[in-house]
């Protein structure tokens, strides 16, 4: 049982026997900092059942607290706010509990088992700044879910078919010359990427030489030869003409090959992955037979649609006059599959942005009115858009941030600070590389990993290295410290109940307290920010004990045993904090 539970217990009791009356619940919250207290009890709820004034009540409460409850020493009421400030020995019980700190706030267990879907990419480019906020939230919030007590699995849809990836395709083979990946030296994903912008540019200009013949913009753009010619392409796709899907074979393997390139360097991996070249077939067999049932209905062109007006929403395809499928299609095969090879799922998590959220909600009520019923256990975890400061990014313009470079730039910027602060010059260069690796992963992670996921973020990847402030550096540069004081600890003495705790480290204690909770939120609220954010408070807190309390330098054996393994257990629970959001921590920086 907990300490507020043990509260709770008691001020039921006080109330019942001082005022004769029954509380449902007591409300707590944190101590302002501007008053003495280690929890708060706000009084006001109970004037539902107890008739008095707010303070006498409170006052009365706290006494009855010191009475019957050791680990309470005192209190003060500061205007219908109970302060409760909590015995030395009861701080150093709880520390004294937990003898291995790397394993503290972790639930084993898997009372549910939820499939959480990332990245799922398009094949017909390569990957960028907005597929990593997808990655790392997604990955995140499976490593979450698993520490909350959870089991995860981790998976992506890899959107492998379709009219996008028909119009790389296109591309290569009109102006590709035999181009490879070997050939020209280049990662697949960003040589089929480059045909993507290509047609782009060609469409383009069809577009505007039909305009300057007179057709309408709309009709120029259902009219340009490039399309007309990437449509007939699917076309011969699906119906497995063999020259074509070759060509897609060939394609998607470069691209394959490319993005785990890039996974590995993010640090990132799958348990499953699902391509849509497969679900997209079972998604139109569940048309069809959801078209006998009336969930669907056929329009007079062929086009298969579902209405939804009833339900607040609009008619939406599910398949197109030419047969061919439409993203619903595949997203309907792909849940069903996913539920036939994983019955035990009790829930999945969509890692998709927010621009998507109309299609999540047409996609789970579209589930429901098939008849499953474990689409009510479906979510969509909608994030903001990343944005940098020169505007919004577009694939098709060549626009984009691509994956790998801001991989490479965000080590670079580590490099650059590293030097110009100058602590690591007995490092060999290996190990150097390895840290500025280090560094500029974690910066990027944090910096997009502290926002809450349904905000936009303007990513400033000089903001993201600094060494000070709510950054990862700053939280990976503590738990360097803290190893940096490990190395010189020596041998430690036995803890006694005896020992009197200064007000940092009592807060600091406090402090580690808060991780379960923290986890557990998280898990909640499929938001790695609650862990970025508690990491940052906990490592502000140790900073503020460093700052004020002598480790190493104190005469007192006992005083320096603690506080090394108080330190200890700091970096122990930033380790794993940062191993939720996939961010490692060096020994030395």
């Amino acid at each position: 049982m907990t300490l507020q539970e043990k509260l709770e217990i008691q001020i039921k009791k006080a109330v019942s026997q001082l005022y004769q009356a029954n509380l449902e619940s007591v409300e707590f919250q944190a101590t302002r900092k501007e008053f003495e207290g280690d929890i708060t009890v706000v009084v006001f709820p109970m004037l539902r059942v107890v008739k008095g004034n707010p303070e006498q009540i409170g006052q009365s409460i706290g006494e009855y607290l010191i009475e019957n409850l050791e680990e309470v020493i005192r209190f003060n009421v500061i205007k219908g706010f109970l302060n409760v400030v909590f015995s030395d020995t009861y701080f150093l019980n709880f520390f004294k509990e937990t003898s291995d700190y790397s394993k503290f706030g972790k639930v084993t267990g898997e009372a549910e088992t939820i499939m959480v879907e990332y990245s799922s990419p398009n094949t017909n480019k390569p990957l960028h700044l907005g597929h990593i906020r997808n990655i790392l939230l997604g990955y995140s919030v499976a490593e979450i879910l698993k520490a909350s007590g959870k089991k995860a699995y981790k998976t992506q849809i890899i959107n492998d078919r379709g009219i996008h990836i028909c119009k790389s395709m296109l591309a290569w083979k009109i102006f590709g010359t035999g181009e490879t990946p070997e050939s020209t030296r280049l990662k697949g994903d960003k040589l089929v990427g480059n045909y993507y912008v290509k047609f782009n540019q060609e469409y383009k200009k069809e577009i505007a030489q039909l305009i300057a013949e007179g057709v309408s913009e709309k009709e120029a753009k259902l009219k340009a030869p490039s399309l007309i010619k990437a449509q007939e392409m699917l076309i011969k796709w699906e119906a497995g003409d063999e020259e074509t899907v070759a060509l897609w074979k060939t394609m998607n393997g470069w691209v394959y090959a490319g993005f785990d390139k890039t996974y590995a360097s993010l640090g990132v991996d799958f348990d499953r992955l699902y391509y849509e070249s497969n679900t997209y077939l079972l998604g139109k067999e569940v048309i069809k037979e959801g078209l006998s049932k009336d969930v669907f209905f056929q329009k007079e062109d062929g086009s298969i649609w579902c209405d939804l007006t009833e339900d607040g929403l609009d008619e939406k395809i599910v398949q197109r006059s030419d047969g061919t499928a439409v993203y619903m299609t595949q997203d309907i095969g792909t849940a069903i599959q996913r539920v036939k090879d994983y019955p035990e799922i009790t829930g999945m998590i969509y890692t998709v942005g927010n621009e998507q959220d109309y299609h999540f909600k047409v996609l789970f009520l579209i589930l429901k009115k098939l008849g499953y019923q474990w689409a009510e256990n479906l979510f969509h975890l909608s994030y903001g858009m990343v944005d940098l400061p020169s505007g919004k990014m577009k694939s098709r313009e060549g626009t984009v941030v691509d994956a790998d470079d801001l991989i490479f730039d965000m080590a670079q910027t580590a490099k650059k600070i590293s030097e110009e602060l100058g602590k690591i010059d007995d490092f060999s260069e290996e190990e150097k590389e390895g840290l500025y690796k280090t560094i500029g992963l974690g910066a990027l992670k944090y910096y997009i990993l502290k926002v809450d996921p349904k905000k936009r973020i303007l990513f400033n990847p000089e903001e993201s290295v600094d060494f000070q402030g709510n950054t990862g550096p700053f939280i990976q540069y503590t738990y360097a410290r803290i190893q940096s004081i490990l190395r010189k600890s020596g041998t430690l003495t036995e803890l006694s109940n005896l020992l009197e705790l200064h007000p940092k480290e009592k807060e600091l204690i406090k402090q580690l307290q808060l991780f379960p909770e923290a986890i557990q939120q998280a898990g909640v609220q499929y938001s790695p920010a609650l862990i970025a954010n508690y990491t940052y408070e906990l490592v502000k807190s140790f900073n503020s004990f460093y700052q004020n309390v002598s480790i190493l330098g104190t005469d007192n054996n006992e005083e320096k045993s603690f506080r090394i393994q108080l330190s200890q257990a700091v970096s122990d629970v930033i380790k794993t904090a940062f191993g939720l959001l996939g961010i490692e921590v060096p020994e030395r920086m």
